[in-house]
């Protein structure tokens, strides 16, 4: 399979993808056909490949549903496109030994970046799922030539080093908070509303010469945790991002629920209660976090220098956690009681043990609670760089995973 290299109009950010990859089947009209339902199939099948590890095509119509020679005819077309590959006979059972299948790293890759306020980071990934090599500058407010210039930089030794064969990389994810440009956190310089309505794929199109999909940062990191996550099976639950500001995202049923204005999962914006005019994320974030050590002469410009030791440091961590905490319990229960999700996960960029002690404290707050039900909050299966291995998994959605929009047939 090689990839075809997009002309200078697709090198614009791919638009509406994110919007086509919410759509709801039971929200649409759309029709589908026999063309859709075939790639639909396709793509099922491709993605139980990958989630067994190893499989048979015995196990792979029991799996799907789908009959043994509608498996057979698509995985000859998965072997064919290089997507997968067979991998010996399975003995020690009665009958013809069946053949195991398996995925093919190397049959395709997709590139992540994620753009924040206070870092930028490079990823690639294999079709596995595996992050083939990455790479992440501590920056704080890069400006957009900036990450541009980075990226240009960056990239050729960082596909080299993952072993990313150029021809195919199905596309870009570029996963980025949404106002990056306007909202005011601390130390942001006037210039950053440069970001302000920035065309993304005519910044990074000549550095990045493939489709370019476009997404909120949190969005991206749910996406990731959907597909990458290693707790697989909760397919309906509330994401917790909490990087230089505070994200949220909305999973149902294993697809991301972007709302009216594709602006649901804000839950930065909702009021603190015991502070007038103040809102969730004026706590609630590591600009905050910052902000506090700042004040009490300890500079933090990195997630893990929040773990090195230092005279009274830990002190103003364990209080920011306890604030934290308090500050997220009422707009937990919120979504407890209007959504009632399986879980609520947390990630982002705060260091996996402070993660754990956030957790530890809103399932105690929680707890006591007299609600209809209480959702366990956990510490999110994914790394700190989420965001960006998430994005990396946009192009395989739109290209070969299996999502409900594409057995949508748009209207004339």
């Amino acid at each position: 399979m090689t990839t075809r290299q997009p002309d200078r109009a697709r090198r614009n950010v791919v638009k509406n993808g994110a919007e086509a990859r919410g759509a709801r089947l039971t929200l649409s009209l759309s029709g589908t056909n026999l063309e859709r339902a075939g790639d639909y199939n396709q793509r099922i099948v491709l993605q139980a490949i990958r989630l067994a590890g190893e499989t048979t095509r015995s196990e792979l119509a029991r799996v799907t549903g789908l009959t043994p020679p509608t498996i057979v005819n698509i995985t000859k077309r998965l072997i064919d496109m290089d997507l997968v590959r067979p991998a010996g006979r399975l003995h020690g059972k009665r009958g013809q030994p069946a053949m195991r299948i398996v995925i093919n790293p190397d049959g395709a890759f997709s590139i992540g970046l994620n753009i924040d306020r206070d870092h930028i980071t490079l990823v690639t990934i294999d079709l596995a799922g595996t992050v083939r090599s990455r790479n992440t500058w501590e920056v704080a407010f890069a400006l957009p030539e900036t990450v541009a210039e980075h990226v240009r930089e960056t990239l050729p030794a960082l596909l080299d080093q993952g072993g990313v064969d150029r021809d195919r990389i199905l596309g870009v994810g570029v996963a980025l908070p949404d106002d990056l440009g306007r909202i005011c956190l601390p130390h942001r310089p006037r210039e950053y509303d440069a970001w302000d309505g920035i065309d993304v794929g005519e910044l990074l199109g000549e550095a990045l010469p493939w489709p370019l999909h476009a997404d909120n940062d949190a969005a991206s990191a749910a996406l990731g945790e959907v597909h990458l996550g290693n707790d697989i099976a909760s397919s309906s639950f509330f994401y917790l991002m909490i990087s230089a500001g505070l994200g949220g995202g909305l999973v149902i049923d294993r697809s991301y629920v972007r709302g009216a204005d594709a602006r649901s999962g804000e839950i930065w914006a909702m009021p603190d209660p015991a502070r007038d005019g103040a809102n969730v994320q004026d706590t609630v974030s590591l600009s905050a976090l910052y902000a506090r050590l700042e004040a009490a002469g300890h500079e933090v410009d990195r997630p893990s220098a929040l773990l090195e030791s230092a005279a009274g440091r830990e002190a103003i961590v364990l209080a920011w956690l306890d604030d934290a905490a308090d500050v997220l319990v009422e707009p937990l229960i919120a979504v407890n009681c209007l959504i009632n999700p399986a879980a609520i996960l947390i990630g982002g960029r705060l260091p996996g043990s402070l993660i754990d002690a956030l957790v530890e404290r809103l399932n105690a707050r929680l707890s006591g609670r007299n609600l209809p039900t209480v959702a366990p909050v956990r510490k999110a299966e994914a790394a700190d760089d989420a965001s960006a291995i998430g994005a990396a998994i946009i192009p395989f959605l739109d290209h070969v995973l299996p999502s409900e929009s594409i057995l949508m047939q748009a209207g004339r």
